[in-house]
């Protein structure tokens, strides 16, 4: 028995590590921004416009591995590796000299396809070992990915005189690192059961079942808000230091401080959601940081530095919190042979709705006072909890 624990506390240990190494791929190039849009003369807008190739990306890997079963069908810990190694070649190529914004859009693109064989299938290897548990072992997963997603930002804060390739050069290392991890560590897992075809209507199928759809719809409203507000972080700082003068804040390092320490809110979420039930824990957390976008127009009104960061940390922090119980919900109530399938889709779904809220707000910069920008994110939220509010009562523990 201890023999079996201890095993599968390495297994998730190696999952993690994984998952931290290959999702700094992620936000890799919005670390470098300033550095790409001096090097290749892009606009102020390409924040957005790269951050979307990614999700963009994603969003396509993610609907052609769901419509195939990719991760159901084939070996999860190999398809992990492959595109582990791909995205870390492709992440590298921006590094190139001659790159124009059709070609970094591009990259971009092909390293978000390659995040698509990555975070999901991340969490069916984990799925495949854990079955009593599951929340718990998805917080750990998703901090990960919150950790990998803002360590680029942490490289270029803490190194400023490194130059803005090792950042890349670096992230496609961990990127390797992490696939190979996989590859050697972590087998197939006990619960898993393999689809031995192709079933394109099963992506659809499993929005059948209303416990599945609400925990579903819940996930959407959570990524209307969650990937705009972690694209828009550095914005929302820089807004803060120009709006009040005398005031300076070390841009890269606070951004990884506010994305990061949602890693340890995915961790006692999942602690949490094992005495209070993963729904009640996930209602909980969409609630508050959608009170967050309502009062995010006043916080940009604080005089003292400390109130303003503290309030971003707690909005940093209750913004990603939900996110593994989401998750969590949907692969219990998916059939076990289509898990990885419904887990795939429902991230493609919700990654498609990030770069409609991102899209936005790169658009209300242009036409809105910078302060009432993040209003619009409380929409995700509110629809989250109106749906969520349809379903049953209860919740799996």
């Amino acid at each position: 028995m201890l023999n079996k624990q201890f095993n599968l506390s390495f297994i998730l240990v190696i999952i993690v590590m994984a998952q931290f190494c290959c999702t700094s791929l992620w936000f890799a190039g919005n670390a470098v921004m300033t550095d790409l849009v001096m090097n290749f003369d892009l606009s102020k807008n390409a924040l957005g416009h790269l951050t979307s190739a990614v999700q963009f990306g994603f969003i396509t890997g993610t609907l052609i591995f769901a419509l195939l079963t990719i991760a159901d069908r084939f070996s999860p810990s190999y398809v992990f590796l492959i595109c582990a190694l791909l995205g870390g070649l492709f992440n590298l190529g921006t590094v190139w000299e001659q790159n124009t914004l059709i070609s970094l859009l591009s990259l971009r693109f092909m390293t978000g396809f390659c995040l698509a064989g990555i975070y999901p299938v991340g969490m069916k290897i984990a799925a495949d070992y854990f079955q009593k548990g599951l929340g718990k072992s998805l917080g750990f997963l998703v901090g990960a990915l919150v950790l990998g997603t803002a360590f680029p930002h942490l490289l270029k804060g803490l190194t400023m005189t490194l130059p803005w390739k090792a950042v890349l050069q670096i992230t496609s290392s961990l990127a390797v690192m992490g696939g190979l991890l996989i590859a050697i560590f972590v087998p197939n897992g006990p619960y898993r059961k393999p689809s031995q075809k192709i079933n394109l209507s099963a992506s659809f199928k499993v929005f059948k079942n209303p416990d599945f759809r609400g925990a579903a719809f819940g996930y959407f409203g959570h990524m209307w808000e969650l990937y705009a507000f972690w694209a828009f972080i550095p914005v929302i700082l820089k807004t803060y230091i120009s709006m009040h003068d005398g005031i300076q804040i070390n841009i890269p390092v606070w951004s990884f401080i506010i994305i990061g320490i949602g890693g340890l809110s995915c961790v006692l979420g999942g602690y949490l959601s094992e005495h209070k039930g993963i729904k009640v824990v996930a209602i909980s957390s969409l609630l508050m940081s959608g009170l967050c976008c309502v009062l995010s127009p006043f916080i940009f009104m604080l005089g003292l530095k400390w109130c303003f960061l503290i309030f971003l940390i707690f909005w940093g922090m209750v913004v990603i919190a939900d996110s593994p119980l989401f998750s969590t919900l949907v692969a219990q109530n998916a059939p076990p042979e289509y898990k990885g399938t419904a887990l795939t889709i429902v991230t493609c779904i919700g990654f498609a709705i990030t770069i409609i809220s991102i899209q936005l707000l790169n658009y209300l910069t242009e036409v809105w006072q910078a302060t009432y920008l993040y209003l619009v994110l409380a929409a995700g939220p509110l629809f989250g909890l109106i749906m969520l509010g349809k379903t049953a009562k209860g919740s799996p523990k």
